[in-house]
């Protein structure tokens, strides 16, 4: 080899030396800085810490489990009903008009029967109200056209559904 080369080789090594000593260096000063800076606990965390180990279920026993059992049975019964449109009402024309109902049903889309004596009119005589009520509630795939269950609103409750069908087959008298 020539002297060129090994002053080259020389300084090169020299080179990556330096820089691995500064890599280094510098990884540990940031390692240093990470250990100083404080950071804000997400208040988040917690929670969802504690909610990963919460139990499933509730055991009651005695008074005080029966107390606690009834407590959570009217915890569940009021959460059930937060949900429910229009906060329970079984007002037939309120539900129709501001519910899914009036898409399809004043327009007669997908086969929907119209609010008149041809329309549910007809169904009405030739099925029956309960008959309508439970296709309206469960679904119905016809000939016609398609029921989406609850009218495509799973919230709607069964007496809500009756209220509606019933309204609907009082308008085509």
């Amino acid at each position: 080899m020539l002297n060129h080369d090994l002053v080259f080789l020389k300084r090169f090594s020299m080179l990556l030396v330096f820089l691995g000593a500064l890599a280094l260096g510098l990884i540990l000063f940031a390692h240093y800085l990470n250990g100083k800076v404080v950071y804000d606990k997400d208040p988040g965390t917690h929670q969802n810490l504690l909610d990963r180990i919460a139990p499933v279920g509730a055991v009651y026993a005695g008074a005080t489990g029966a107390a606690a059992q009834a407590a959570a049975a009217a915890a569940a019964a009021a959460a059930q009903t937060a949900n429910v449109p229009f906060d329970g009402r079984t007002d037939g024309a309120e539900i129709f008009n501001n519910g899914p109902c009036t898409g399809c049903h004043t327009a007669g889309v997908g086969g929907a029967p119209k609010l008149d004596a041809a329309g549910i009119g007809a169904r009405v005589a030739q099925q029956g109200v309960e008959e309508l009520i439970k296709k309206a509630t469960e679904g119905f795939t016809g000939s016609a056209g398609v029921m989406p269950a609850r009218g495509g609103n799973p919230a709607l409750t069964d007496d809500q559904m009756k209220a509606v069908v019933e309204w609907m087959a009082s308008q085509s008298k």
